[in-house]
């Protein structure tokens, strides 16, 4: 072996340059979450800085009074310290330091599951980027068909043959010339890229591609010899096969009968090549219009069966042969056409209707005939009525302006090339700003896979190189992963939003409170203790309990979210703002009546009402966290204990609430309650999940 290039240089060092050069972006869900997390922080501070500057001018206002003005002593500087202690926590509740602690819970959480679920993900974010996912582009070989292939039909010397394992060889070759089976075993034998063996307990076995099986199978049921064949003639020049000229080509030197030249590939790629073909009797005669309109009715009838078709060619060079030529490529005799099947995997129609009734688009991209290709899409469910299907070739041709109008109707792309599918891509991710997931399984689709918002390789048949450059690998090659991972995806989207929507709940209220009550009364009921334990609730402990949540199969009957859509919806909004007005009436009722309702009195009263105050807050949450399990049905406690996570987090909420109320006193600012005062708070708690209940049959936009 003569080494020419090494690291940078290689193929595979130029494919691994071109695909470091992309810079991560953002997901989707980033993006959007960036701009929530600024804007509630910005209201944070705006709040925060209103709350100082009016505890700040009465103070003023009083010193102005009293016309002391111009001298200041140390209290009216704890004064304002104590002001600005006030803001600082208006501020620590406002920001959202739990979100990332939500994504990232959610996505690991994702991540575990979907393991289960036969699909590996090597990019934290591509668990969320698939939920956003509005198009799927999918290879055919290997994803949506099973990749064992089989012969099925053949037409040798003009007649169409049925192949099949129960078919004995004499009634195959029954009507067919010695020397034209004779021709195609040398063929087959000679011009492959495959190898049979004899395995240790006496069994044949072929190794090789799929295809490449499956002709060799072929070979060996019209009776060949591999090895007998292979002996009888010297392999001179091998041009192995590639995507570009999809054909594969071989010049043998025949003992005493000079070199013969053997091509195998697509089967209109190969007839092009070809003048002349064998007839009925096994005779070389030349290639007329009505014998080359026959070959091509009987490869589009393969190709309309879904089969893969190949043709199988040979041509006898005369005179002698160096292998430093090229193999020629004209003047070629068909010897036959070959129809191979390859079953479409079991539940993938299935698949694709769940994709369609969930907003996402499935298109094939892919090398085979486009009538195959065709056959196989409709087979599948992909291709339909009003829907396009091209050629790679086409494709390349046309304008920007044509491109425009064909890619959102096209949805089979067959004969493409690997820099076909990266322009598709391309094209549907900058001007149609769709979040585009890709599979691939071979070297040459890492560009595409890369350039993809998710890139999808497959486990089984799939490259180094394709997983390398892959964000998720399917285990099992299977489609119906692919959509698997697309429900987990829109389930941690729908968990994250959950979380958002509890934590500005809590948010909306403790501002408001805190704001209010420092305006109208120069102090907050609320302490910096008490405000921190809430934050931990709805932070930490929410992210937890809300993150968690599996998917349900109702998620794939909704649109995908795409770039565009918003990511706190109509929804959402409903929900945070009714909630936040029924937590806010009752905690302004009971820090305007709540003595006189309690009979309160003594000097304790104060402590008692804002301890009350801060249990009824947290109940308030409590209940809340268990309505935002859902954001639209009424039942939120449905498989509510099959999630332990959340159980858990709730049930060590209530009893660390009970422990700082009964026993952190002097710490966190609470005195201990008597029954019918903890059974006044949980029952205000309560209250909220009719309300929320209520509240979610008011019909809004689902944006």
């Amino acid at each position: 072996m003569l080494v020419t290039t090494v690291g940078m240089r290689t193929q595979w060092g130029k494919l691994m340059a071109t695909l470091s050069e992309g810079g991560d972006d953002e997901t989707p869900l980033q993006v959007k979450l960036n701009g929530v997390a600024t804007i509630i922080g910005k209201i944070g501070l705006f709040f925060a800085v209103i709350t100082f500057s009016v505890l700040v001018q009465g103070l003023f206002s009083r010193k102005m009074n009293q016309g002391s003005h111009w001298s200041w002593s140390g209290d009216d500087a704890m004064e304002m310290l104590e002001y600005f202690a006030i803001a600082v926590t208006i501020v620590v509740v406002a920001v959202p330091e739990g979100l990332p602690l939500a994504v990232t819970l959610s996505l690991a959480f994702a991540m575990k599951k979907m393991m289960n679920d036969k699909a590996l993900v090597r990019h934290l974010a591509a668990c969320e980027t698939m939920g956003s996912a509005t198009t799927i582009c999918s290879d055919k070989t290997g994803t949506l068909t099973t990749n064992r292939m089989t012969v099925v039909k053949a037409c040798i010397c003009g007649k169409i043959k049925e192949v099949s394992t129960s078919a004995k060889t004499s009634a195959f070759c029954s009507d067919i010339p010695d020397s034209v089976v004779k021709m195609v075993q040398r063929s087959i034998f000679n011009n492959t890229g495959g190898d049979i063996v004899m395995t240790q307990d006496g069994k044949i076995e072929i190794l090789g591609t799929p295809t490449e099986t499956a002709i060799l199978e072929f070979g060996l049921f019209l009776g060949g010899d591999f090895e007998a064949e292979r002996q009888a003639s010297q392999l001179v020049k091998v041009e192995p096969f590639n995507s570009t000229k999809k054909r594969m080509g071989v010049v043998l030197e025949l003992p005493g009968e000079g070199f013969q030249a053997h091509c195998k590939g697509a089967s209109e790629i190969i007839l092009a090549a070809c003048d002349k073909v064998l007839n009925s009797t096994g005779e070389v005669v030349p290639l007329d219009e009505s014998s080359m309109n026959h070959l091509k009715d009987t490869i589009e009838h393969f190709a309309s069966e879904a089969l893969r078709t190949l043709c199988v060619a040979y041509k006898d060079i005369e005179g002698d042969f160096c292998a430093e030529n090229p193999i020629p490529f004209e003047g070629y005799t068909l010897i036959g056409i070959v129809g191979i099947k390859d079953p479409v995997r079991p539940g993938v129609k299935e698949s694709v209707a769940i994709c369609r009734s969930a907003g996402i688009v499935v298109r094939m991209v892919t090398g085979d005939n486009i009538n195959t290709a065709k056959a196989i899409a409709r087979e599948c469910g992909i291709l339909t009525d009003d829907g396009i299907a091209i050629e790679g070739p086409e494709f390349r041709m046309k304008s920007e302006e044509e491109l425009q109008e064909l890619i959102p109707k096209l949805q089979v792309m067959a004969r493409s090339s690997p820099m076909d599918k990266h322009t598709l891509v391309r094209h549907l991710r900058s001007t149609f700003q769709e979040v585009v997931a890709v599979t691939g399984d071979g070297t040459n689709d890492a560009p595409a896979l890369h350039e993809a918002d998710i890139g999808l390789a497959m486990g089984i048949s799939g490259t180094e190189v394709a997983k390398e450059s892959a964000d998720v690998i399917i285990l099992d090659d299977n489609f119906s992963t692919i959509v698997t991972v697309a429900k987990w995806g829109r389930s941690v989207y729908v968990n994250i939003q959950k979380f958002v929507q509890f934590q500005l709940t809590v948010n909306v209220v403790a501002l408001i409170v805190n704001f209010s009550s420092a305006c109208l009364t120069g102090n907050a009921p609320l302490t910096a203790v008490q405000l921190l334990w809430v934050n931990m609730i709805m932070d930490t402990l929410g992210a937890l309990a809300l993150a968690t949540e599996p998917p349900t199969d109702e998620l794939m009957k909704r649109s995908p979210v795409g770039r565009k859509g918003n990511f706190i919806s109509n929804v959402m909004w409903r929900n945070i703002l009714g909630q936040s007005i029924y937590q806010f009436v009752i905690i302004w009722y009971l820090q305007t009546s709540g003595k006189a309702v309690f009979h309160l009195d003594g000097q304790d009263s104060d402590l008692i009402l804002n301890t009350l105050i801060f249990n009824s807050f947290v109940f308030c949450q409590v209940f809340n966290e268990i309505s935002s399990r859902d954001m639209e049905k009424i039942n939120v406690f449905k498989g509510i204990l099959d999630n332990y996570v959340f159980v858990g987090v709730l049930s060590c909420t209530v009893l660390f609430q009970i422990f700082i109320i009964e026993f952190l006193g002097t710490f966190a600012n609470t005195y201990p309650l008597t029954w019918q005062q903890w059974l006044a708070s949980i029952l205000l708690g309560f209250l909220g999940m009719p309300i929320a209940a209520a509240i979610k049959l008011i019909p809004v936009g689902s944006r």
